[in-house]
C-alpha cells in the first residue's frame, strides 16, 4: 500500500543549511588556527628580537664601561701633563729669577738645582762683593747657605755656594 504519488526522495543528514554551518565552522576554524601561527611567529620573532637587544645591550655597557676606564685614564694623565707643565713653569720661572737674582760683577760657571737645594759654582771679584750682592738674597730664600771661597792668580775669588731649603719648614707653606 503506498499513500503518496511520488517517489521517495533520500534524504541526507547534510542538508544545505548544515553544509552552510560546517563550511562557517570550517573557515572559522581556519582563520583561528592561522592567527594561532601568526601570534607563536610574532612572540618566536619577539623573543629573537629580545634576545639580540640584550646583547646588545651587554655590548653597549661593556663598551660604556670599556670608555669610561679610558676617560680615567686620560684625565690621570692630564693630570699628571699638567703637574708637569706647572713643575716646568715653577722651574723655568726659577731659573730666570736665578739668574735676575746673580750681579753683573759675579760670573756664574755652573749652577746645580736639586729639589731642596741650589749649588753655585762661579767667580766674584772679592768676597765682599759676593757677601753682599748674592749671599744676603739667597740666604733670604735658602734656610742653609754655604760658601767656600779659593783664590785665584788674577786676584778673583773662585767660589761654591751651596744652599738648602729644610724638608720640615717646606711643609709648612
Amino acid at each position: 500500500m503506498k499513500y503518496s504519488y511520488i517517489n521517495p526522495r533520500k534524504k541526507s543528514a547534510l542538508t544545505k543549511d548544515i553544509q552552510l554551518l560546517f563550511t562557517f565552522f570550517s573557515v572559522t576554524i581556519v582563520m583561528l588556527f592561522l592567527t594561532y601561527i601568526f601570534l607563536l611567529f610574532r612572540d618566536y620573532r619577539f623573543n629573537v628580537n629580545l634576545e639580540n637587544t640584550i646583547a646588545e645591550q651587554q655590548q653597549l655597557k661593556l663598551s660604556i664601561a670599556h670608555m669610561e676606564d679610558k676617560i680615567t685614564l686620560i684625565e690621570k694623565q692630564s693630570m699628571i701633563s699638567e703637574r708637569v707643565f706647572t713643575k716646568n713653569s715653577v722651574l723655568k720661572d726659577s731659573i730666570n729669577n736665578l739668574f735676575d737674582l746673580v750681579p753683573a760683577r759675579i760670573t756664574l760657571s755652573e749652577a746645580k738645582i736639586m729639589e731642596n737645594g741650589l749649588i753655585l759654582y762661579g767667580v766674584t771679584p772679592n768676597k765682599d762683593v759676593y757677601n753682599f750682592m748674592l749671599q744676603a738674597p739667597l740666604r733670604s730664600i735658602f734656610h742653609r747657605s754655604y760658601s767656600s771661597f779659593y783664590a785665584l792668580d788674577s786676584g778673583w775669588y773662585r767660589f761654591v755656594s751651596t744652599n738648602y731649603i729644610d724638608e720640615e719648614s717646606s711643609d709648612e707653606y
